[in-house]
This record gives C-alpha cells, sequence and structure tokens, in this order.
C-alpha cells in the first residue's frame, strides 16, 4: 500500500462531474476518482473549514464513530472492480467496513485518518504527470484554491451515480 494525500476536488468539463485527485505521498503517481457532487462538497467543505448548520453526513458518520468508541485507522483503496473502485474503512481490531472510496475519503479528511492505495491499483490507473504537465497540477492547484464547495451544488443531487 501507498499512501496518498488529497489534491484536492475539481468540477471535470464539459459534464460538470467532479472528480477527486489523490497523489502519492513518496512518488509521483495521481490516482483520479470520479465522484459524486455531494461528496465532492463534503471533501470540498472540509478542506476548506466550512462548517454547515447542521452536521452533514460525513460529520455524523465522524461523531458516531467516535460515540461507539471507535478509531478510524486508515482508509484503503483496495482495488477497480468492473471500474468501480473499492475501498475499506479501516478500524481497530482488523474491524473492516467496504465503503466507496468517495465517502471513505470524506471521513479521513474529518478524522485525520492516512489514505493508502493498493500498489497493483496504482500500477493498474495511477497517472503519472511528466515534468512539462506540472504546471498543469499547479493550475488544479490554483484552481482549487478559488472554488467554493456551493460550485459542486451540493444537494442538487443523488451524488449516487459514478464509479466512487
Amino acid at each position: 500500500m501507498q499512501e496518498l494525500r488529497v489534491v484536492g476536488v475539481r468540477v471535470e468539463l464539459p459534464g460538470n462531474q467532479p472528480i477527486l485527485l489523490l497523489k502519492e505521498t513518496q512518488g509521483e503517481r495521481y490516482l483520479p476518482i470520479w465522484i459524486g457532487a455531494v461528496e465532492a462538497a463534503a471533501i470540498a467543505f472540509e478542506q476548506q473549514g466550512v462548517r454547515p448548520a447542521r452536521p452533514m453526513t460525513h460529520d455524523l458518520l465522524k461523531d458516531v464513530v467516535r460515540a461507539l468508541g471507535a478509531t478510524l485507522e486508515a482508509v484503503n483503496i483496495t482495488e477497480m472492480r468492473d471500474g468501480i473502485y473499492i475501498a475499506e474503512l479501516v478500524f481497530g481490531d482488523d474491524r473492516v467496513v467496504s465503503a466507496r472510496p468517495s465517502d471513505a475519503v470524506a471521513l479521513a479528511v474529518r478524522t485525520g485518518a492516512p489514505i493508502y492505495g493498493a500498489e497493483d491499483l496504482l500500477d493498474e490507473v495511477g497517472i503519472e504527470i511528466p515534468d512539462e504537465q506540472e504546471d498543469e497540477v499547479e493550475k488544479f492547484r490554483e484552481f482549487l484554491d478559488q472554488i467554493s464547495p456551493e460550485d459542486f451544488g451540493a444537494g442538487s443531487g443523488s451524488g449516487g451515480s459514478g464509479p466512487a
């Protein structure tokens, strides 16, 4: 497993499909995951420190996990099966819960849990961005600095479609 960090989320045009971009902390590969608008907003809210008046689903889940005395130890993005990414929430005592990567990452950014990608998955779908394209990643980061969670249309869709 390789540790990953969240580069951010953005909306891919022209289809207005949100994308989550993760990058190896000790490598050069990126892992793009198309996600739902609600999950994109949840990740963006947390990254930007936005606190809604009432807890979002991922905030509620974090509070439930804590109330049950558990700790999210890690998020593992393990494989892609039939074009769909598979992730696991890893708790203490070898307790593992299957999850969509978008939900798992939204919870990880709230709890500070590390995110890992399976080496086989990164070999299969990871993208290395050549030096001449690094400016595109920098533009992506600048875009992330300027976008607001509302740009993802939180609450306007089901968020259940797509491969996340």
